[in-house]
């Protein structure tokens, strides 16, 4: 999931090469910094992995230890939404790293936390599905039409699998400049999830962590967007 910019695929600055330890050198031949390789990030993916399952073993620690609040279903239905939320933001983190770090090799683990992004939102919407309308879908269907903030995470998620399912090189070779468009859809779908969790909120007339998440991806859309504006292309 996520957007790939060719334009900085090499990670370079305007006159820059790599000497052959892999450091960054300006047009001036000053050495910057080395640029970290595919097999180093490959290394570093498994540790990422784990560490993305962590809210999975947090609540399995819980409920081993009967610490899943008063309300368990709640408690999963609120933190599988929450994390999906953190692991949007990571991987709309990497393109703004990857660039003011000048390491390119970081686009390897985009994938990954876009595909954490979707596993917590479908473990969100499944909670949802199961604990509140027990699985039916004409209950669920009345649950679209008649609450608001059902509705806009339907829009939310929705776009997901299309992300998910095409996040794979064959279906960028296949689709072309088309993958490019569909997966800029991350955009809406980051400013989607933030109106679902103000609507969520509103019922408790609590936003504070609605401010902090919102402010978060907010600014991490401004610096994928702003960048492209001053070039006057789009990322």
């Amino acid at each position: 999931m996520g957007i790939s910019d060719h334009r900085t695929e090499t990670g370079l600055p305007a006159g820059g090469r790599t000497d052959r330890s892999g450091a960054i050198r300006s047009g001036s031949g000053a050495a910057t910094r080395p640029r970290w390789t595919a097999g180093q990030i490959a290394l570093f993916k498994p540790l990422l992995f784990i560490v993305c399952l962590y809210p999975v073993m947090r609540w399995l620690w819980l409920g081993f230890h009967d610490a899943l609040t008063a309300n368990p279903p709640e408690f999963l239905i609120r933190s599988s939404g929450i994390w999906a939320l953190v692991a949007l933001g990571l991987t709309l983190a990497v393109t703004p790293l990857r660039r003011y770090l000048g390491q390119p090799a970081l686009l390897r683990c985009r994938r990954m936390l876009g595909l954490y992004t979707f596993f917590y939102s479908v473990l969100h919407v499944l909670g949802w599905a199961y604990w509140e309308r027990g699985l039916s879908p004409a209950a669920m269907w009345d649950d679209v039409l008649q609450r608001p903030f059902i509705a806009i995470g339907v829009l939310a998620v929705a776009p997901m699998l299309a992300l998910a399912l095409t996040s794979t090189r064959g279906w960028m070779s296949r689709l072309g400049a088309r993958w490019h468009a569909l997966h800029r859809s991350i955009y809406a779908i980051a400013v989607l999830s933030i109106w679902h969790f103000w609507l969520v909120r509103a019922g408790k007339n609590d936003f504070a962590e609605v401010y902090v998440y919102g402010a978060v991806l907010g600014v991490l859309l401004l610096t994928r967007l702003i960048p492209s504006h001053r070039s006057g292309r789009r990322l």
